[in-house]
């Protein structure tokens, strides 16, 4: 979430918004809803955020469909927060085009459609939002919305897992361990479900376990040698 510089006072920014200036307006929004330098106030970072989102803040429009999705300073509303979602994604705002491939995804203030939640999804991939990458991996891996393909849903895992996601991590190791879209290679298996674990992983900590008792301990050790070395992409 946008938040104020540290070395802006709050008075400063307040006079700065008044004056009907967009980024402070926005960046005075997120004080109150952070309660930095102010005390919290969900309906004060409403106000803020509506002024600014006015004034085309595309920010300011994605953390109002967040509070509309929380009921943070207004009743939930999955119709006012998708209005938001949508005017902040077609600026190009990631979290905004991830929230609103969800909203299609689960069929939640629209119709359920798994088309539009990967179009919304692969903008925000194309940005590099780790968590779209890992929903298109699944929509791939399970043919909704696609034809099932296994090496595309490997491509966007790895995209994911490459950059340090432990769930993309999970499901790379899973699609190794079944050889779906991948050769079945269990070293690198468990090389990719050792790094999902080694962030609290419950999925990729069950699936290692179950998986070593078919390795050989030379196999266990290359996969332990691998993970130590691995880095993420920068």
């Amino acid at each position: 979430m946008e938040t104020a510089p540290a070395s802006v006072e709050p008075d400063a920014l307040r006079l700065a918004a008044m004056q009907g200036q967009a980024k402070a307006q926005g960046q005075l929004g997120a004080m109150y809803a952070n309660g930095l330098g102010v005390q919290q106030d969900y309906v004060q970072a409403r106000q803020w955020w509506e002024k600014a989102a006015g004034r085309g803040d595309a920010q300011a429009q994605a953390h109002l469909g967040w509070l509309y999705v929380e009921g943070k300073g207004v009743p939930q509303n999955f119709d006012k927060a998708i209005h938001w979602f949508r005017l902040a994604a077609q600026h190009g705002v990631v979290s905004a085009q991830c929230n609103l491939g969800w909203f299609y995804f689960q069929g939640k203030g629209v119709p359920q459609d798994y088309v539009k939640a990967r179009q919304w999804w692969v903008k925000a991939a194309a940005q590099g939002d780790t968590q779209a990458q890992i929903h298109l991996g699944s929509l791939y891996a399970l043919g909704q919305g696609v034809p099932q393909n296994h090496k595309e849903a490997v491509r966007w895992y790895r995209l994911a897992a490459e950059e340090g996601n432990a769930v993309a991590q999970a499901s790379l190791g899973l699609m190794y361990v079944q050889g779906h879209g991948v050769p079945q290679d269990f070293v690198q298996a468990l090389t990719w479900l050792s790094l999902s674990e080694a962030q609290g992983d419950k999925q990729g900590a069950e699936a290692g376990d179950m998986l070593a008792k078919k390795m050989s301990p030379a196999q266990i050790a290359e996969a332990q040698r691998l993970a130590r070395e691995w880095k993420p992409k920068k």
